[in-house]
């Protein structure tokens, strides 16, 4: 029997992982954030009082087993005039189905069986006004995740306005993984909109699996900078319950001077450090390999390389 993966995150850090994933011999469970609202995403959310989408397309790209031109048609963005200017065809089929059939979870469902999606793909919840709130370090309050994303302001907490009503597979997903996976991606917008509810918590504070962090590869500008490997445990644990992290991967791969500038200019992020004096302090495994690649100028992890990295110890 597969071992079961339970993967929380959210944005492009979460698809990129689940690409490389989805080719190993285990039953996935993709725990999807639904709290955006910025872009196409946002705009149906007005129009259509819906979670978002957007995210959610990513995912079902990512892990379709459908031909390349069909992923490409997914993702499509209209660029025209009209009000479907910015929107991605996935959004609107998505947002279809989600009329047609009355639920996310279950536009999911058939829009994974149209694109040959094996695994399970749930969304946190179905609520759709939920809204992530952020409280600033001068007490100001920052309301919707697009809003905290721009906010020049240091972010001292996350909330939700109402407590989100989790599905109820999302929970059992938790209660019987074998490992729960962290995904690399922003902590604020990706990594903890999915740790912000009471239910989720008390999950992973029963589970006896393992859960494992993908570090980032670079800091991001407002919310993580000058954080080394350490610093992003110790946050997280900060939104975890009693169970904390038991292990994080990272990859030590060096970066150029190229490379390091041009983020450092162009997107003000720097590469997150390795600081193995203090990790090993922390009561947490630490995993390193060469995981980075390159693919059109932007440091990536190498899918193939981290997902074996995570069966390996699966399997030990």
């Amino acid at each position: 029997m597969n071992k079961k993966v339970v993967v929380l995150g959210g944005g492009k850090g979460i698809s990129y992982l689940l690409a490389g994933l989805k080719d190993f011999p285990l039953d996935i469970t993709a725990v999807i954030t639904v709290a955006d609202n910025g872009k196409s995403t946002g705009k149906l959310r007005e129009e259509f009082h819906i979670p978002a989408v957007g995210d959610v397309r990513k995912v079902i790209t990512s892990m379709s087993g459908s031909d390349e031109a069909i992923k490409k048609m997914l993702e499509y963005r209209f660029h025209t005039t009209s009000d479907l200017d910015g929107h991605a065809l996935g959004n609107l089929i998505l947002t279809s189905l989600l009329d047609i059939t009355g639920s996310l979870k279950s536009a999911i469902e058939e829009l994974s069986i149209l694109l040959d999606v094996k695994s399970k793909i749930l969304p946190l919840t179905e609520d759709e006004n939920i809204t992530l709130m952020g409280e600033a370090t001068d007490g100001s309050i920052i309301e919707g995740e697009e809003m905290i994303t721009k906010s020049p302001k240091k972010i001292k907490r996350l909330f939700y306005k109402e407590e989100p009503n989790v599905l109820e597979e999302v929970i059992a997903a938790i209660n019987e993984a074998d490992l729960v996976l962290l995904s690399m991606g922003s902590l604020y917008t990706s990594i903890f909109p999915n740790l912000l509810s009471k239910k989720v918590i008390a999950a992973l504070d029963k589970t006896k699996s393992p859960i494992m962090y993908v570090c980032n590869i670079v800091t991001q500008p407002g919310e993580t900078d000058n954080f080394t490997v350490s610093d992003h445990v110790n946050l997280i644990n900060e939104y975890l319950g009693e169970h904390k992290l038991d292990a994080v991967i990272a990859s030590n791969s060096p970066i150029s001077n190229g490379m390091a500038e041009k983020y450092a200019c162009e997107e003000r992020k720097d590469p997150v450090k390795i600081d193995y004096a203090v990790l090993k302090s922390l009561d947490v495994e630490f995993i390193e390999a060469d995981l980075l690649t390159i693919a059109d100028n932007t440091l990536k992890h190498h899918s193939q390389k981290l997902s074996s990295l995570i069966f390996s110890y699966l399997m030990r």
